[in-house]
């Protein structure tokens, strides 16, 4: 566990010493832009205490290793955000994919005098615990990324994400129906099996296929979200299907070991159709490179956002229950440029 204050042990010092006793305005932020829909169904604090998030310690529990970019960027998007609203303190976790340790590290936070929670879910399942130790001192939670189970308004407050059926499977499809001319033989690397944000893309991709009668599922496997797992699973998937010609990776991180993989055996860009999930930095250069398709970004800068909507809690404001940020879909016609300008995380 580490706690984030700021650049230099100095330069935090002074921070946390400014914040005390004093409320800093938080910024402006354009919400209508940064997000696609705000559902209607709202939280709402019966009993506001208009303070200020200069005066609290928020804590957030990520869920997966930084090395991830997805959530390199994640992490990066909280703890900028934290420094933009002036937090007094963010306590940062990170349970590298460990169910019991992320709940561990919110109790420890909570310990610790958190008084408002930012999480990352790792699984569908297992915070309750968490949960009820939060609620019992009335400490809201944000979750993102990832649903887990648990009721809104009393468990935590809003969940923050893509649209992870419609939008990300289905336009997968679509893109890959393009690269493809609507015939394909696809294999499709999936995340782990189980978590919500698999089940999702899963269904929405074979959504999306039903409008393309040419293009077969041949083989389904998961690649767990590592990269390392979908080189030694596309491996095989080229072995046992030398006629795959098209791949769905549920996940940039995936996506990179298919294409790992693809060059092992020979194969040369544009050669096997790959469309992928996360609009990461280099999956993006993938595209120009011609290893990837189209890909579509899974938005990670929720740090904004989570913090506007935790200050509204504390304001007696309401919280929209669910918020699907605004995403990016890159392809041949836009990855260069998007890249010269920066765009992809």
């Amino acid at each position: 566990m580490m706690i984030f204050r700021s650049a230099s042990a100095l330069g935090a010092m002074a921070a946390v010493l400014s914040f005390v006793g004093v409320a800093r305005a938080a910024p402006a932020l354009d919400t209508a832009k940064m997000t696609q829909m705000q559902s209607k169904a709202v939280c709402v604090n019966p009993h506001p205490t208009h303070v200020n998030l200069s005066k609290l310690v928020v804590g957030f529990s990520q869920s997966e290793s930084n090395a991830n970019p997805f959530r390199a960027g994640e992490t990066k998007s909280v703890r900028d955000a934290a420094k933009a609203f002036h937090v007094r303190r963010l306590i940062y976790t990170n349970a590298h994919s460990n169910q019991s340790r992320q709940v561990a590290d919110v109790e420890n936070m909570i310990n610790q005098g958190a008084q408002a929670l930012i999480i990352a879910p790792l699984d569908s399942t297992g915070l309750q615990p968490a949960f009820a130790q939060a609620a019992a001192k009335h400490i809201p939670i944000l979750t993102l990324d990832r649903r887990t189970a648990g009721s809104k308004c009393s468990d935590y407050l809003s969940f923050l994400g893509s649209n992870f059926y419609f939008k990300q499977g289905e336009i997968d499809a679509r893109e890959l129906a393009k690269a493809t001319g609507g015939h394909a033989m696809v294999a499709e690397i999936q995340g782990a099996y189980g978590n919500s944000v698999e089940v999702a893309r899963t269904k929405g991709f074979a959504a999306g296929l039903k409008a393309y009668p040419g293009m077969k599922i041949v083989t389904e496997q998961t690649g767990n979200w590592f990269t390392t797992d979908a080189q030694k699973v596309m491996s095989q998937i080229l072995l046992a299907h030398p006629n795959v010609n098209a791949v769905y990776a549920q996940a940039d991180t995936m996506a990179f070991g298919a294409i790992t993989a693809l060059r092992d055996a020979g194969k040369k860009p544009g050669q096997v159709k790959i469309v992928s999930i996360d609009g990461t930095r280099q999956g993006v250069q993938d595209i120009v490179d011609g290893w990837i398709y189209a890909d579509d970004e899974t938005n990670p800068r929720f740090g904004p956002i989570a913090f506007h909507e935790l200050q509204n809690w504390f304001d007696g404001k309401p919280v929209p229950r669910h918020i699907v940020l605004t995403d990016h879909i890159y392809t041949p016609a836009n990855a260069a440029a998007a890249l010269k300008n920066n765009v992809p995380f």
